[in-house]
């Protein structure tokens, strides 16, 4: 398969096409339906005749085939595992009744009986909920889990999914053995990525590096080893592959019987059969809506918790409840090919440039892989057990070049079986799991993108401690439903672009600074079309548009989505949006990397300002509100009307759910575009945008079960928000407002009600990129004529417009921390350096205090450390960090202090004997960063080398 894809500006890049690219010296022929039964003697055969037909349009509707037991020829539909649930059928089964009696009630009631239903029951089991129940409409596994390919491969780009993955790994190979004498089918034969470009193989040298950090084995291997170790490979057109030895694969059937199996030895129950046809929501005394009961064709179940394991049928449940489950349901296919000499116990295979996947099934092989045209399956049937779609060829064939090419003797091997089956697929290819803000002690626990069997063992056990503990132990902040906003969860056109994209893409290569082209300009703030205009290159958000820097080269605008071409929709060419984007797509410095170094100077030197009204800004009001902040926020916000305190809100582990800004309120009876009416206390929230539902979310949840009286108000949507940083600052914008911005006047961490070219804004002293400056909070109506102001009058100081990739090098180059990169829910303030946060000198108990206090007794097993290269290399997170010759740690933030002119990191850093993490052990140690494969020498920082006395802040320069 080639190396590299075409892209809009004709160099390479990674972007789907509705046919797979050609492979080298061959063309790819239109690909056309076989006849259903007819035996096919090979892959080849398979490609010529297809394309001997016709092709057919994709938006037919596709015939809904069960899986027949008869004798069939070859090529016909069957799944190539040896066992399924299908056939093992009991007693109750011809009465087609439940398969034990329903209980009355239930702790928590799990709906659906595939990978995660039984992955989510078995830990719960675990964790000591004797009262857990699954219920299931057919048998364990008869929606999607049955026929799925179960491969576990242990390195992503994400620290998270490592861990998530290691934990499925040992339920698999360890666990559920040890607990059961049950074999899970799990088969431990290796893993192999192919690189047929120099950008792939970075990505896997990235891999690896990060694998270090979790003691994975991994080896880049070059072509000639990669021959020795798969005879059967063409190795020709590779720069390499990475080998990771502990890569394997999972039976479905086993696995789940063995997780049956152990959580019922725990007192779960799991009831087949038994098909959920509603879901009772009461509403309690104090306006929430909670779960009550489960309704079935069989009867009721009182439970104060249900769990939406129903995979394809998510949505269905989740309507159910009044509950929206952003994802839909497309086919997606593999083929089981006849015997192949030689292929027995050679690893599993993925060539991402092919988009393909090869599994190694006994003495034969699975081929799948993921296309830029899939076919959606657009009226979900409840009527589907063990079932199979016809496979399509017209889009299935674009997958045959690349393994022929891969594996040539494939080329003349027949083809056993097909398998097409349904899976859901959502706007990110993430999971979606917690609690659904809609309705209380609902969770979901669906969406998972074909990969619920590798990540089920460990989002079982995330989504078992969420429902027991009220929080997941690890970050899931990336799989929290709550990460959408509510707008956009209901969105049809949006959630199927999205999806789409993300399923077409996801073998790309995961470059740090992409952007998604579908479903964008859902969400634009005031002065999009002004930012526009100036050459604004937009970044999206969770449906914000927001400006990432600032081209000089025109206007570059997000156009509608085309589908890569797919679906007869034409794709565009020579958009300057997509061209600057595939400039994005390098693990170097991107071409435009001097003009974000331009606003990050201007900034340090002059004056740069930023659009950010994407924030979340909301109003806690109400008789209770001081005590709801007292409790909700780590720092003393209970301080004078006119200050603002940076804070953290923590979970009860003392894990860091946000950090934002509260500014107190003074009371009023009139209501403004600036300020509600309200009694009692009030404060005013400024959250980062990407977070914005994930704050409301949690804090309505800590406001109810707390039961204070006091309201969240979003008025994320009604106000803008520019933030003028810099030391021309003061001076640009005292010819905008009417106050005076001197010292004494208006100090740091101070907001008061001004006129800003005669328009009201609430104007606050801060900085989160370590200058003097102040933010503007502007009624969405006021705020172009305002910025238009503040510009005109920036002209002579030097102000330019800035994005936030210019935020992000300025922000880690002065060591301000970013919410949910190196500060998480599984991180505290006091290890992430902002015990200074924490109102621990106070008496006042709040949400997280006992862990923070237990901590701090016991001191720190980690620290989070500032590191600096002084080679000018890019770096982006997830390199490994080295100490004294030992791996200590990742980065989870990277980025150019163009100030200091070094790259600069922060990471995590822990004792690898197991010792306490304090500051001697930090600044004793010699260090190194591990950059996709190579390290560098570093030097560590307990704070950053940039103005370490906070005196630019304060307006001293």
């Amino acid at each position: 398969m080639c190396a590299s894809v075409q892209t809009l500006s004709g160099s390479s890049r990674h972007r789907p096409q509705a046919k797979r690219p050609r492979a080298r010296g061959c063309r790819l022929q239109p690909s056309a339906v076989l006849t259903p039964g007819v035996p096919m003697a090979s892959l080849s055969r398979a490609l010529r005749v297809a394309a001997t037909r016709p092709p057919r349009s994709l938006a037919r509707r596709p015939e809904l085939c069960p899986l027949s037991s008869g004798a069939h020829p070859t090529a016909e539909k069957n799944v190539p595992y040896q066992r399924t649930l299908k056939e093992e059928r009991g007693p109750w089964a011809a009465a087609q009744g439940p398969s034990r009696p329903l209980p009355s009630t239930a702790d928590v009631v799990v709906i659906g009986g595939g990978s995660l239903g039984c992955q989510t029951l078995y830990h719960l089991a675990k964790l000591g909920v004797s009262g857990a129940l699954l219920l299931e409409r057919g048998r364990l596994t008869s929606g999607t889990t049955w026929h799925t390919a179960g491969l576990l491969w242990q390195l992503r780009p994400s620290d998270v999914e490592v861990e998530l993955l290691a934990h499925t790994r040992r339920v698999v190979s360890r666990d559920l053995p040890e607990e059961t004498g049950l074999h899970t089918g799990w088969v431990p034969n290796g893993g192999l990525f192919i690189a047929s470009s120099r950008q792939r193989l970075l990505e896997y040298q990235r891999l690896m590096s990060l694998g270090k950090a979790y003691g994975v084995e991994s080896h880049v291997l070059s072509p000639a080893e990669t021959k020795t170790l798969y005879p059967l490979m063409n190795v020709d057109d590779l720069y390499g592959t990475l080998y990771v030895p502990g890569d394997g694969t999972i039976d479905p059937a086993g696995t789940c019987s063995a997780l049956a199996r152990a959580a019922t030895a725990r007192a779960a129950q799991i009831i087949e059969n038994c098909p959920v046809t509603g879901i009772r929501v009461r509403t309690d005394d104090f306006g929430v809506r909670r779960v009550a009961a489960v309704e079935t064709e069989h009867g009721s179940i009182q439970t104060p918790c249900v769990v939406n394991c129903a995979g394809v049928w998510a949505g269905a449940v989740g309507r159910m409840a009044g509950v929206k489950v952003p994802l839909v349901a497309m086919h997606h296919a593999y083929v089981v090919t006849e015997r192949i000499e030689g292929i027995q116990n050679m690893p599993n295979v993925r060539d991402h440039d092919a988009s393909i996947y090869l599994r190694l099934q006994g003495d034969a092989l699975s081929v799948g892989g993921y296309e830029a045209n899939p076919i959606f399956w657009e009226e979900v049937s409840d009527k589907f057990a063990f079932g199979l779609f016809d496979l399509d060829w017209e889009v299935f064939g674009q997958h045959i070049e690349g393994a022929v090419n891969r594996v040539p003797v494939l080329e003349k091997t027949g083809v056993k079986s097909t398998v097409c089956g349904p899976e859901s697929f959502t706007p990110d290819h993430k999971p979606l799991m917690g609690e659904a803000p809609e309705l209380r002690g609902f969770f979901l626990g669906c969406g998972f993108n074909s990969a619920g069997m590798m990540l089920g063992g460990g989002c079982g056990q995330e989504l078992a401690h969420w429902i027991v503990h009220g929080r997941p132990e690890k970050d899931m902040y990336s799989y929290d439903i709550r990460r959408f906003h509510c707008s956009l969860t209901g969105h049809g056109r949006w959630i199927r672009e999205r999806s789409h994209e993300s399923y077409a893409k996801n073998y790309s290569i995961v470059f740090p600074h992409d952007e998604p082209l579908a479903g964008r300009n859902m969400r634009t703030g005031p002065l999009h079309e002004e930012l526009l205009a100036q050459g604004c290159v937009f970044q999206e958000r969770h449906g914000w548009e927001r400006p990432g820097w600032f081209t000089p080269e025109g206007t570059a605008p997000v156009l509608p989505y085309d589908y890569y071409g797919a679906y007869g929709n034409r794709a565009h060419q020579d958009h300057a949006y997509g061209k600057l984007l595939a400039d994005e797509h390098t693990f170097e410095f991107p071409p435009h990397q001097d003009v974000i170094k331009q606003e990050c100077l201007a900034c340090r030197g002059a004056a740069a300002v930023f659009d950010m009204s994407y924030f979340g800004k909301f109003y806690l009001v109400g008789l209770d509100a001081r005590k709801a902040a007292d409790w909700l926020f780590s720092a003393d916000v209970s301080r004078p009307p006119g200050s603002t305190v940076y804070t953290c809100m923590l979970n009860h582990r003392g894990g860091t759910e946000s950090d934002l800004t509260v500014s107190r309120l003074a009371p009023g009876p009139q209501a403004s575009p600036l300020a509600p009416a309200f009694e009692g206390d009030g404060y005013y929230l400024a959250v980062g945008g990407a977070a914005a539902q994930h704050n409301s979310s949690y804090i309505l949840a800590v406001l109810q079960d707390r039961r204070f009286r006091c309201q969240l108000i979003d008025s994320s949507e009604a106000l803008g928000l520019i933030s003028i940083q810099g030391p021309a600052s003061r001076a640009i914008l005292q010819e905008v407002l009417d106050a005076d911005l001197s010292n004494e006047a208006f100090p740091f961490s101070t907001h008061k009600l001004v006129t800003a070219a005669g328009h009201l804004v609430r104007a606050m002293r801060l900085s989160f990129v370590g200058e003097l400056g102040w933010e503007l909070h502007i009624p969405r109506l006021s705020c172009v004529p305002v910025y238009q102001a503040v510009m005109a009058a920036g002209a002579k100081h030097g102000l330019v417009p800035a994005g936030y990739r210019a935020i992000d090098n300025l922000s880690i180059e002065k060591g301000y921390r970013h919410w949910h990169a190196d500060l998480r829910p599984d991180d505290s303030p006091l290890e992430a350096g902002l015990a200074f946060t924490c109102k621990l000198k106070s008496a006042t108990p709040f949400l997280g205090r006992e862990a923070l206090e237990k901590q701090r007794a016991q001191g720190l097993r980690r620290r989070l450390v500032c590191l600096t290269v002084d080679e000018k290399v890019p770096v982006f997170g997830l390199e490994a960090i080295w100490r004294d010759g030992r791996v200590v740690g990742h980065t989870r933030r990277a980025g150019f202090g163009f100030a200091i002119d070094k790259p600069i990191a922060y990471g995590y850093v822990r004792d690898p004997s197991g010792g306490l993490v304090s500051p001697d052990f930090v600044k004793s140690g010699d260090y190194a960063l591990e950059r996709m494969g190579v390290t560098y020498p570093a030097q560590a920082h307990l704070k950053s080398p940039f103005d370490p006395d906070n005196k630019r802040v304060k307006g001293i320069y």
